[in-house]
């Protein structure tokens, strides 16, 4: 399907009706919401699955991992062989290539609490040069109690399927995990009593958005936020450093502008190229937990085993 295929109000409808109803049937849908079944379903296997999806949102605090950004220099011959090298560790979760205050990759890393002291030398297999911050939620909620991992194994590929499609079949889950559906629904009920499984977001690919200017800053200028409002932004706080500034935006548009723009609100600036290790990025994308635990539900593997 290309692009001009696409209708946007169409998309537009089944994000928000996917966000009211994330894990409900579509028949269920249209009778609640009074829409034709039929015109509904063919509005749902046009784009879902291609721009629309439906993931969980994990509160990994409550598994007892903690969240840190990391710049580390690449030289740009050996940027694909290192990015695949830091791939094989599912603790990072992400990696972009950058090019700024560090030149070569930008990685987020999930790191259980208990190996915080060995991030240095995850850090030394990949660069001499690098940087890493825990970054939290803005604003910070102040909390720092992080719990553990004491699940089961089969809870990690639970929570590997819904987080990459929280609307994957009963049927289809209980068939790889070995269980009725019943066990499947009293699991996931169990992560959300837990506070683990925070809910689910109904979202929309975003293709257009290939670049972002990343920025660290040690106060955080509130007017940046009303600033920027009509551009992506995120914000996150750096533990101990500041704050992190993220803008996304189009390859299309001037990028000289764009740093120009915000260089103002940051000490170190950098540009992310998301589409240079795209293909990298999506590999083990339904395999993320269930790399990380240990199959004999004691906790996570070391995050120097790979």
């Amino acid at each position: 399907m290309g692009m001009q295929d696409v209708n946007p109000d169409e998309i537009e409808l089944l994000v928000e009706l996917l966000n009211k109803y994330p894990v409900e049937s579509l028949k269920k849908i249209a009778e609640l919401e009074g829409l034709d079944y039929h015109k509904l379903t063919r509005i749902y296997d046009k784009y879902y699955g291609k721009y629309v999806f439906v993931n969980a949102m994990y509160d990994i605090k409550k598994i007892g991992l903690k969240s840190y950004i990391a710049y580390l220099s690449v030289p740009r011959e050996r940027l694909r062989e290192v990015a695949l090298r830091m791939k094989q560790n599912p603790f990072f979760v992400d990696i972009t290539a950058m090019f700024g205050f560090k030149n070569g990759i930008t990685a987020i890393v999930y790191v259980p609490k208990e190996q915080v002291d060995l991030l240095d030398q995850v850090m030394e297999k990949y660069s001499d040069d690098y940087e890493y911050y825990e970054v939290r939620a803005y604003p910070p909620s102040g909390d720092d109690n992080f719990g553990e991992w004491n699940l089961p194994y089969q809870y990690a590929i639970l929570m590997d399927i819904l987080k990459w499609d929280a609307r994957t079949p009963l049927s289809e889950i209980a068939r790889e995990l070995g269980k009725s559906r019943p066990t499947v629904r009293f699991m996931i009920r169990t992560l959300q009593h837990r506070g683990i499984l925070l809910g689910y977001i109904a979202t929309i690919e975003n293709t257009e958005h290939d670049r972002g200017v990343t920025g660290i800053t040690s106060e955080l200028n509130e007017e940046v936020l009303e600033k920027f409002k009509d551009y992506e932004i995120n914000v996150g706080v750096l533990v101990g450093r500041g704050y992190l500034l993220e803008w996304y935006f189009s390859s299309k548009e001037d990028l000289a502008q764009k740093l120009f723009e915000f260089s103002g609100y940051v000490e170190q600036l950098g540009i992310e190229y998301f589409d240079l290790l795209a293909d990298i990025k999506e590999m083990y994308p339904k395999e993320r937990l269930r790399r990380m635990v240990r199959k004999d539900g004691e906790g996570y593997r070391s995050i120097l085993e790979f």
